[in-house]
Order: structure tokens, then sequence, then C-alpha cells
């Protein structure tokens, strides 16, 4: 059973190694092999070195029948696999997904101006767009200034990417569910 456990440690260990180096080359095989979201690659090559380590250490210290050994490294070893896919394999995919928005969906949106608009001129407006806070270039869509701190929906969207922005109506906050979802420091009330 040593040589088994050798092998699988070993192994393990070699393409672990082989994914770091050449993940990027084999990231379409891997992909290939992770047609069931519950099981990745990544966690079954750890499985496998786990079991190798595990079986390893059971034959040396624990004095074990040649089967429950082997079910005892087995089970540590899919524990291991299991916790390493839900830790941190998933969390990473799950990371993966792109947080990207055009800047055509500004518009309708509420935020607060963080630099006040003068007349016929530019400030800043924060908008918070799904899980991000942005801040961009806003002028007044009437043309009129705007002060500092100004609660401001987004009329439209500029050829040139900047805001153009209207003061909201405390009552307009008090409905809005845009409104409700700002952080504290943007709500209005």
């Amino acid at each position: 059973m040593t040589t088994l456990y050798w092998y699988c440690l070993g192994g393990g260990f070699a393409v672990s190694l082989l994914l770091v180096l050449a993940g990027e080359a084999l990231e379409a095989v891997v992909d290939a092999l992770d047609a069931v979201d519950a099981f990745d690659p990544l966690s079954g090559v750890a499985g496998v070195t786990v079991f190798g380590g595990a079986g390893l250490l059971l034959d040396a210290y624990a004095d074990l029948a040649p089967v429950p050994e082997v079910a005892a490294a087995a089970a540590v070893a899919v524990l291991a696999a299991v916790v390493l896919h839900v830790a941190y394999v998933r969390p990473m995919k799950q990371s993966e997904n792109s947080t990207g928005f055009s800047v055509r969906e500004y518009a309708g949106k509420t935020g607060e101006l963080t630099t006040g608009v003068p007349a016929g001129g530019f400030g800043e407006v924060v908008v918070r767009m799904g899980a991000s806070t942005t801040f961009q270039t806003a002028a007044s869509f009437s043309g009129d200034a705007i002060a500092s701190g100004t609660a401001v929906v987004v009329v439209e969207v500029g050829r040139d990417g900047v805001l153009l922005v209207a003061p909201l109506d405390r009552t307009d906050t008090e409905t809005s569910p845009e409104q409700r979802a700002l952080p504290p420091r943007l709500q209005t009330r």
C-alpha cells in the first residue's frame, strides 16, 4: 500500500505543479473536465494528494489493517477535497463574474454630488451601480448651479460620457427604490 500512497502523493504534487506552471495552456482541458459544478479537477488533484499523504501517515503511525487504513485515508481525502472546493474553488469561480457596466446604464440612477456643479460647468457625482460605488463627472441638465451634497438623479448621459443630473426633491427620494438601496451616507433624509 505504501507504493500506492507514494504514487498518489507524488502524482498529485506533479499535476499541481503542472497546473501552476502551465495553467493557462491547460485551462481548456480543465474546463472540459469540469462538466459538473460539484466536481472540480483542482479539488480532485488535491484529494488524491491528500489521500497519498494521509495514507503514508496512517501506514507509519497507526496500527491499522490495510482496508481500514485505505478507508480512513480516503475519508480524509474526500473531506479535504470538499473543504477546498467549498472554501476556495467555488468562491473564486464566482468572483470571476464581470462587474462591468455601460455608461448608458447611469440614466435614471440617483446619487449625490461630491463636488458642486457651477452654472455651465462640471462637478462630480457618486452613483451606486450594482455592488460598486462610482465617481463620475457631472453637469447640470438645466445648466443651473447645483450645490455639493445635493441628491441628484441622472437624467441622461452626454455624448462625452458626462452625466447630466438634476436635483431631487425630498419627496422624490421617499418613494424611490434606488434611493432606498443607497448606502446611508448617500441618502438625503
